[in-house]
């Protein structure tokens, strides 16, 4: 992606996942928004949203944060919403591990209380731990966490998967973390 790209990329998800109301937009109860409503509240500010900036945005994003509807009118987040939205996610069995990349900087307080979702509604984990990697180098220097997903789910928690194959839980307990 280009420098617009990236700037739109992160526009976009200030937007679908945290705050709609920086522009004055209005998403539905599963996170859904018109991309028309995004070109025209958009207009007059620096970054300036267009349909086909928007369609570029969702095919060159890496990791797929956001999907356009099949009828091509709305745009979503697939996942790491601070806002409460519901997008349909439905529960599955997880692998035996799954990881979560950190920084470093982040271990003691984690070791201390597990993984908490903060503001999100979940705590994003990975399937593979150079995907985790990717993750922890955004925030210093990356740790990689091994999570014990499938005795997690043995003991009652739930986990879903995103469309975009990010997995998803509401916390992670100290208990089930190994350092990888």
């Amino acid at each position: 992606m280009g420098e617009t790209e990236v700037r739109a990329s992160k526009f976009l998800s200030l937007l679908l996942r945290h705050n709609p109301g920086e522009i004055g937009l209005e998403l539905s109860n599963d996170g859904w928004a018109k991309i028309s409503d995004l070109v025209e509240l958009t207009k007059d500010r620096k970054l300036r949203l267009t349909r086909d900036l928007v369609e570029r945005v969702v095919e060159l994003n890496d990791k797929k944060r956001f999907v356009i509807s099949v009828d091509g009118v709305r745009i979503r987040a697939n996942q790491g919403h601070s806002i409460a939205v519901d997008v349909g996610l439905r529960e599955h069995s997880p692998p035996d591990v799954l990881f979560h990349g950190t920084a470093s900087g982040f271990i003691e307080s984690i070791m201390k209380f597990g993984l908490l979702r903060g503001v999100r509604q979940h705590v994003h984990l990975s399937a593979d731990v150079e995907t985790a990697k990717q993750v922890g180098k955004r925030h210093g220097s990356p740790l990689v966490l091994r999570v014990l997903a499938l005795e997690m789910k043995r003991e009652g928690f739930s986990f879903y998967l995103s469309e975009n194959m990010v997995w998803l839980t509401e916390h992670v307990p100290v208990r089930f973390l190994v350092r990888a």
